[in-house]
């Protein structure tokens, strides 16, 4: 399978490179520096501004289904509007390329943790990681009223770092999981075991999920 990977040089992109080219696929790695995030004959790295729809055509085009790791702007300003634009010139061009298929990097914080609140909107919730979580938000809201390209987002815990592969995890819906001491984390590893089983499988077709031990 061929991948069109955007946002490939990040703390989750470059896992999800690194466990797609793993399983044998094809990855056109897209970022605006065009750094390698792993060393694979699978993988050819890019430059590109996926805020261009006409740049994500011309890359995507000829691929089997696009990923997107991007993440919200972390320079200080409202990263919501930009954020959604930045998406819709996605979506724009992978219509444009022929792509109808891409799974996109969610956010935990649209994640319900009782019915009706979010986890971004229940006490405690970080101050500092709300303009991100809001900017998430957005994107999945926009995203439900997209039929072109088929799209799933998958949604993390509420904490992900670096971490190790199990293989071991839970994947759910538009809830918040938690383990028993009601803590709620993944490592980027795992995360990107269940995304590219996404990529593989297409199991969840315009719906959200979530990750989880």
């Amino acid at each position: 399978m061929k991948i069109v990977l955007f946002g490939a040089t990040g703390m989750v992109g470059s896992r999800i490179a690194a466990e797609a080219v793993a399983r044998g696929h094809e990855v056109v790695a897209v970022s605006r520096s065009g750094d390698a995030p792993v060393d694979s004959p699978r993988l050819t790295a890019v430059a590109g501004d996926a805020g261009s729809a006409t740049t994500v055509a011309d890359l995507a085009r000829g691929g089997d289904v696009a990923a997107s790791a991007l993440a919200p702007p972390r320079d200080g300003t409202d990263p919501r509007a930009p954020f959604v634009a930045l998406n819709t010139a996605l979506l724009d061009g992978l219509r444009s390329a022929g792509v109808r298929r891409v799974v996109i990097v969610g956010g935990a914080g649209s994640l319900e943790v009782a019915p009706g609140t979010a986890l971004m909107d229940a006490p405690g919730f970080p101050a500092e990681y709300g303009p991100e979580a809001a900017a998430h938000a957005d994107l999945l809201a926009m995203l439900r009223r997209v039929t072109d390209p088929r799209w799933t987002c998958v949604s993390p815990a509420a904490v992900i770092a670096p971490g190790e592969r199990t293989g071991t995890f839970r994947t759910g819906g538009d809830s918040l999981l938690t383990d028993a001491e009601g803590n709620s984390n993944i490592s980027a590893e795992d995360y990107a075991i269940a995304f590219v089983d996404e990529i593989e499988k297409a199991e969840h077709p315009q719906a959200r999920i979530s990750v989880a031990y």
